[in-house]
């Protein structure tokens, strides 16, 4: 009987093994990449840029096209923090009184990171 444990110790051990390290490594994308999973963008940022970050018509443009993939990093968070644009209607409110600089800061590392994938 004994002879049959140690002849399935090797390949359950590996077995472990393996799923261990699927469940460590498989796991889903930290936020640095995944803005339309952050929370912050869903509350302030998707009414306007949509819940794929794609735009609607009527509101805020779209946060992934070739426009928004030149902006430098500091010029999406100036944007974020102090809005852009006259016309009332039109124009994107500042967010640096209702979020905090690592929201911010976060948010234009997301937006830059969602353009490198396409």
């Amino acid at each position: 009987m004994r002879s049959h444990v140690r002849r399935y110790e090797f390949p359950i051990a590996a077995c472990c093994l393996f799923f261990t390290a699927l469940a460590v490594f498989g796991q889903t994308p930290s936020s640095e990449t995944n803005l339309t999973a952050n929370p912050v963008f869903q509350k302030s940022c998707a009414k306007c840029h949509g819940i794929t970050a794609e735009g609607h018509r009527f509101a805020g443009p779209s946060l992934v096209s070739p426009k928004i993939a030149s902006i430098s990093t500091e010029e999406l968070r100036n944007t974020i923090a102090n809005g852009k644009g006259h016309v009332p209607k039109f124009r994107m409110p500042a967010f640096s009184d209702k979020l905090t600089s690592e929201e911010i800061d976060t948010l234009a590392r997301q937006i830059q990171a969602l353009n490198k994938k396409e």
